[in-house]
């Protein structure tokens, strides 16, 4: 039988599932932004528990101050404090409108996120050595090479690629439909990633799926929809066998996939459309580094510079 702290603690924790519903069915929100805000609230929680014996409804200013100060001891990114904060925010805003809560104590709290670092692009010819170190003799090259083929054509987002069902592929428009949670968009593949993703369809995924009802793209050795941290192994391991020495990561296609684009002479608006991208500040991103590159040759290269 629970005492009355051992109540509010039971509805403590409903209260942060509840959040998680309401992350996944109303605010429709991607699997990693919600399972970043889950682990950064449920993380508070725990240190809230073991450090004061309180819950997040009783947190005030200072305390959760302290909870910051503790991260930066910690030695966490500013980047991860910043998004630690934007998940405390956005969780203590639902509190407020769930009318737990009154107010916010998450107030007057600031923090310095660092130097952003430049997101790391491969070049024309590494990415030809990454592509190309996926043999396609068996089913799991096969699969392989698609893959990293569908994803520099068309610059998806990892979850983006890893959601495609075989519904979603239109060989013979050589068009791709990508479902992200907001809006749908439809990409063209060049004719390498189109030929290695017939191929994969034609001899390799029938052999690979473990049931012939399943509509997922790619699958994984279990013959299921392929994980993120499959795909993320798979291209590490070709990473290394392509000795590149840039760390990669399934996202480095995709900044890759935009500054190419950029740099032969596709247009800002096009791009941003091929992305996905709602705001065309995040594409311009991509057009400000490739001015700061051409400034770079500029100043080391001109003779009067």
């Amino acid at each position: 039988m629970y005492d009355v702290k051992g109540k509010v603690r039971v509805f403590m924790l409903d209260l942060i599932q509840a959040y998680e519903n309401y992350l996944t069915k109303v605010k429709k929100a991607s699997e990693n932004t919600i399972a970043s805000y889950m682990r950064d609230i449920r993380q508070f929680s725990q240190w809230l528990r073991a450090n004061y014996d309180i819950d997040v409804a009783d947190a005030k200013q200072d305390t959760i101050k302290g909870y910051f100060d503790h991260l930066v001891a910690e030695g966490r990114t500013g980047a991860t404090v910043s998004r630690n904060l934007a998940s405390l925010k956005n969780f203590y805003a639902y509190l407020i409108s769930s009318g737990f809560l009154e107010a916010t104590p998450v107030t007057d709290i600031h923090i310095d996120r660092g130097e952003k670092k430049a997101p790391q692009i491969l070049t024309s010819h590494e990415i030809e050595l990454l592509l190309a170190q996926p043999s396609g003799s068996d089913a799991k090259g096969c699969r392989d090479k698609a893959m990293l083929e569908v994803m520099y054509a068309t610059g998806m987002r990892v979850t983006e690629l890893l959601d495609l069902d075989v519904d979603d592929v239109n060989l013979e428009q050589g068009m791709i439909k990508c479902r992200s949670t907001k809006k749908s968009r439809t990409i063209p593949l060049y004719p390498a990633a189109l030929k290695a993703l017939s191929a994969y369809l034609r001899d390799a995924r029938s052999g690979m799926v473990f049931s012939p009802t399943e509509r997922a793209l790619f699958v994984n050795i279990s013959g299921v929809r392929m994980s993120r941290q499959g795909f993320w192994k798979i291209l590490k391991s070709y990473q290394e066998s392509a000795r590149i020495e840039k760390v990669i990561t399934p996202h480095t296609l995709r900044h890759s996939f935009a500054v190419h684009l950029l740099e032969n002479g596709a247009d800002i608006g096009s791009v941003q459309e091929l992305m996905g991208h709602s705001d065309i500040s995040s594409t311009q991103m991509y057009a400000n580094m490739i001015n700061q590159k051409i400034r770079s040759v500029y100043e080391k290269c001109h003779p009067k510079a």
